[in-house]
């Protein structure tokens, strides 16, 4: 007769734990074994090591209904043949529907959950209270600060760039202090291109763009350009997205949008520095908008790059922060909910990616680009301009745009040795598609064991065709017909939520905090001439509300998270048995190898960059 130790734990966080005592049942082949004990659960202790079976739940328990648990090893359809868990996922999977229902915050835009309240979230998906308590009385820090610098700076004068020192909370972060010191540097303004807050705007040119008309004149500046096209050196940022959207107007003040192109050299230093910036997009029967150089006036170059700078945090927040990171990863949220169960391999692979998603989401939507939230007060893209902005990049959301291999190798940065990010976010995808392909090897024996996993094929189905909106025009799969395919797809939406969200956030407080380098709105027209002054300038930039605000929202968002748990480090072990472990310990030492490489080169840089360390990079898109 067996001998069986049964252990009952609970989370460790604020409010787990229960009074209440666990009664068991244990029933085997020839009836019902008399277990007479009920139990305490143990708050906050795992259970022991040993020959055992586990049975996770990693969810809030609460009701007095039944709560079924499968045992803790991964399962497909494929690998239950005598259907004992089918009841169980189908069950799971019907509750979860009703909770996970997919939602239009607004009409042209990838779905989101539906709720338009924190409330309206399922329990699991809220901050624990460590979370919660950090977020809040952040929030409310940088409000109070906000007051005090208001009313300090209220009836002061505001007509030197050094003014914006009256805001600049320093000490939080020294690259922001190298940006106040440098911004005005073209080496600078450059580097951002490459390394910066949003790396993932600049392409190697292929030819001169269309839009780049050369007055006459301008013939000089033309034989350079195609020198450098000719020698691959030649890169440009193209902002023509924001063309025709409709700019804010804060409190009865018109503010203003510019879409501009810049053309940038790739010194053999690893040096990228501007050669000409223009502003507008030509328009048919007009003169040809002007083109600004490095050897204008200082005031005009300087108005010309603070533009192309406003213009990519623009960009920045709503389309490669806001949609491609939060949006994209509450999509593959909602639809892991509603067709994997947790039974399912690749459930427990992606499922410690996802945490915290939704309630971030939440808040963001409103307070954030709510009416009359901080996007309505402080940025040139508010009042409605930042909706059509997402709707517009919509369009941008290809597969191969989510992947570092294809979307490096498309846009030229593969082997451009001063790209830190091309090269941290290939090694990074690499190590992640290696553990994703160790758990898919161990449950998909053959690709028709992949076309034979019907909850699989509904998931991909779910994020192509009804979460994104049927992106399979743009290159998703609609469908999984091979392991390799799985592995593409699965390590996509876990490096999504990983190391693109981080590469495109953690940079915010270093390249935002100082206002000029990242203006949140423009207050005067793009310049037609080259006569500016720095009356002109300070007119143009955000007043010392608006700068102060951004400040605040740069320092709450942008500072590293105290609550935060890095790439690979969850503490859930969703999976059972010594073979997932052994993927998954692998995983850690490779990202721990990943990280002292990491540290080791940066020592050697002028300028570190950490945003892809994996100490660093954050497990799920939480903040």
């Amino acid at each position: 007769m067996g001998l069986y130790r049964i252990r009952v734990s609970t989370g460790a966080s604020l409010y787990a734990g229960s009074n209440n005592q666990v009664q068991l049942w244990l029933v085997g082949q020839h009836g019902e074994a008399a277990l007479g004990k009920r139990l305490w659960p143990a708050r906050g202790k795992g259970p022991g090591a040993g020959d055992e079976v586990r049975f996770p739940c990693y969810r809030w328990v609460e009701g007095n209904g039944v709560l079924s648990l499968p045992e803790g090893t991964g399962r497909t359809v494929g690998e239950d043949p005598q259907g004992l868990f089918q009841k169980h996922r189908e069950e799971e999977l019907e509750e979860r529907r009703k909770l996970y229902r997919w939602g239009n915050w607004k009409d042209g835009l990838i779905l989101n959950m539906a709720g338009a309240k924190l409330y309206d979230l399922p329990v699991d998906e809220r901050f624990l209270e460590d979370k919660r308590v950090d977020f809040e009385v952040s929030l409310a820090k940088g409000l109070a600060d906000l007051a005090i610098k208001d009313s300090l700076n209220v009836l002061t004068c505001w007509k030197d760039l050094d003014d914006f020192n009256r805001i600049f909370w320093c000490g939080q972060s020294k690259l922001a202090e190298r940006v106040r010191d440098s911004w005005k540097e073209d080496a600078l303004f450059g580097y951002q291109f490459l390394n910066g807050a949003n790396p993932v705007v600049l392409r190697r040119s292929a030819h001169l763009p269309a839009r780049l008309v050369f007055p006459p004149g301008m013939e000089e500046l033309q034989a350079q350009l195609e020198k450098e096209l000719e020698g691959g050196t030649l890169f440009e940022a193209d902002f023509s997205l924001l063309d025709g959207i409709k700019a804010n107007v804060i409190l009865c003040s018109q503010q203003h949008l510019a879409a501009p192109l810049v053309m940038l050299k790739l010194q053999p230093d690893g040096k990228l520095l501007p050669m000409v910036i223009q502003l507008q997009l030509p328009r048919t029967g007009s003169p040809p908008p002007p083109l600004f150089l490095p050897t204008d006036p200082p005031m005009a170059w300087l108005l010309a790059k603070c533009w192309v700078r406003s213009s990519d945090f623009q960009l920045h927040e709503l389309q490669s922060h806001l949609l491609r990171g939060h949006l994209m990863a509450e999509v593959i949220v909602v639809a892991t909910m509603r067709c994997l169960p947790s039974i399912h391999p690749i459930f427990k692979l992606i499922i410690p990616h996802l945490r915290y998603t939704l309630e971030i989401n939440v808040r963001a939507r409103t307070g954030l680009v709510s009416d009359m939230g901080i996007f309505d007060q402080i940025m040139s893209t508010g009042g409605g301009g930042h909706v059509q902005l997402l709707k517009q990049a919509g369009a941008f959301l290809t597969y191969s745009s989510f992947c570092p291999p294809d979307d490096l190798a498309d846009r030229g940065l593969l082997g451009v040795k001063s790209s830190f990010y091309a090269q941290d976010a290939l090694r990074l995808w690499e190590i992640i598609y290696r553990y994703v392909e160790g758990i898919v090897s161990l449950h998909y024996k053959t690709d028709v064991a992949v076309k034979d996993d019907p909850e699989l094929q509904t998931w991909c189905r779910e994020i192509t065709e009804i979460g994104l909106q049927g992106a399979q025009d743009r290159g998703f799969p609609v469908s999984l017909q091979a392991r390799d395919q799985v592995c593409h797809f699965v390590t996509m939406c876990i490096f999504t939520c990983t190391g693109q969200h981080a590469s495109v956030h953690l940079g915010q407080l270093d390249w935002y905090s100082w206002v000029p380098n990242a203006p949140c709105t423009m207050r005067l027209p793009p310049p037609a001439t080259k006569d500016a002054t720095l009356e002109t300038v300070m007119a143009t930039l955000p007043n010392f509300h608006q700068a102060s605000l951004q400040m605040s929202i740069t320092w709450q968002l942008g500072r590293r998270q105290p609550v935060m748990v890095a790439v690979g480090q969850h503490e859930e072990e969703y999976f059972s048995g010594p073979e997932p472990k052994a993927v998954l310990k692998k995983f850690r030492e490779e990202l721990a190898a990943l990280d002292k490489e990491i540290e080791i080169r940066n020592a050697k840089l002028d300028m570190p960059y950490e945003y892809l360390r994996p100490s660093v990079v954050e497990n799920s898109v939480a903040i």
